[in-house]
C-alpha cells in the first residue's frame, strides 16, 4: 500500500481539526462538506475506514511519533 508523506498527513490533520472548530461554531453545509472530504482523504491515505482511526494512524506516522525508529531527527 502506498503511504502518504508525513507532511501531507500533518496538513490533513490540521485541516480536519480546523474544520471541526468551524463546524462547531458555524455548522454550514460547505464546512461539513469540506470536513467530509478531508475525512475521506485521511481514511484513504491511512488505509482506514473511519475518521477516528484515520487520525490515530496519521498521527502515528508523523515524525517523532515513534522515537524507537528513525522518524525522530536529532541533532
Amino acid at each position: 500500500m502506498l503511504m502518504a508523506h508525513p507532511a501531507v498527513l500533518a496538513r490533513l490533520i490540521e485541516q480536519y481539526e480546523t474544520l471541526q472548530i468551524l463546524h462547531a461554531a458555524r455548522g454550514t453545509p460547505e464546512v461539513r462538506r469540506r470536513m467530509d472530504d478531508v475525512a475521506y482523504t485521511l481514511c484513504v491515505s491511512t488505509g482506514t475506514r473511519d475518521i477516528d482511526t484515520a487520525l490515530i494512524a496519521a498521527r502515528h506516522r508523523l515524525p517523532g511519533a515513534r522515537p524507537q525508529d528513525d522518524s525522530l531527527i536529532t541533532l
